[in-house]
């Protein structure tokens, strides 16, 4: 099977041609599971495959690095974009991807034939509690309590196609993210487990943030993350609408258009290899 390995901002996934590599839909999480492996396999926080849509331009199929479906990435769906005009599958600077049977709508910069920046309208948060989900009293979870290996957390919660837990805190760089990231992700409160966020305000233009990815684990950054981020820290009033998310890969620059209701992302995309793997 032919593969490229691409990142944004150092969230890396393996991205596969699916209109020319015909895989069976039942093997790919056994697939998605040898390929992340970062010592057996290509390495990755998963694969993405890229298929012909009836509904856009393109379809993202996205599997975290357990085999797990995912519904959206912000990262991915940027290299997809730069997948697609870089290898001439069109031609087109605006273009349309589907995943999970949501449509984003993404604009190209490109500099010397390849796409160097994407801009992605990551459509409108969805901030009712049932359809995040996550399990509240409230139709809406703002900045309530969530306990946590018998330590109370406020946590905000928003979905951008993928639920969220974005928890406001100091000292972000230092904290043991790999002992207390399983817990959120798998709390009672989160029916289908959880992406956490832990945030610490810089400015009111710029904050700090580490992720802990649902079947992933720790990850260099994550759009949809850093875009739910965004609109946590407008409904708790500690950033402006525009606002620079530090990861540890680099930074994204989301915008949370209060008038149409759309939160933009933008960023960069880059190859890393490309090559072949028996499966």
């Amino acid at each position: 099977m032919k593969f490229t390995k691409m990142h944004g901002l150092g969230n890396d996934y393996i991205y596969v041609d699916g209109s020319k590599e015909q895989i069976p839909t039942e093997k790919k999480p056994e697939i998605v599971r040898k390929l992340s492996d970062r010592h057996f396999g290509i390495g990755g926080d998963g694969v993405i495959f890229i298929n012909p849509s009836d509904e856009a331009d393109f379809e993202m199929e996205m599997y975290n690095a357990d085999g797990s479906r995912a519904e959206m990435c912000g990262n991915g769906i940027r290299c997809v974009a730069k997948f697609v005009y870089d290898k001439g599958l069109t031609d087109k600077k605006c273009i349309t991807i589907v995943s999970a049977g949501k449509v984003k709508t993404l604009n190209l910069t490109i500099h010397g034939k390849k796409v160097e920046l994407v801009k992605v309208n990551m459509g409108e948060p969805e901030l009712a509690a049932v359809n995040v989900p996550v399990l509240a009293d409230t139709e809406q979870v703002i900045d309530q309590p969530i306990w946590v290996q018998d330590k109370e957390y406020r946590m905000t919660c928003v979905s951008m196609g993928n639920p969220h837990a974005i928890v406001f805190m100091d000292g972000v760089k230092e904290m043991d993210l790999e002992a207390i990231g399983p817990y959120f992700e798998n709390h009672a409160r989160f029916p289908k487990r959880t992406n956490t966020e832990f945030v610490q305000v810089l400015d009111r233009n710029t904050v700090l943030m580490r992720v802990w990815e649902r079947g992933t684990g720790e990850t260099l950054a994550c759009g949809t993350g850093a875009s739910a981020t965004a609109v946590a820290c407008i409904l708790n009033g500690l950033t402006e609408e525009q606002v620079t998310v530090k990861l540890l890969g680099g930074d994204l620059e989301i915008y949370w258009d209060r008038k149409d209701n759309c939160v933009y992302m933008t960023g960069p995309a880059e190859t890393v290899f490309e090559g072949e793997v028996e499966i």
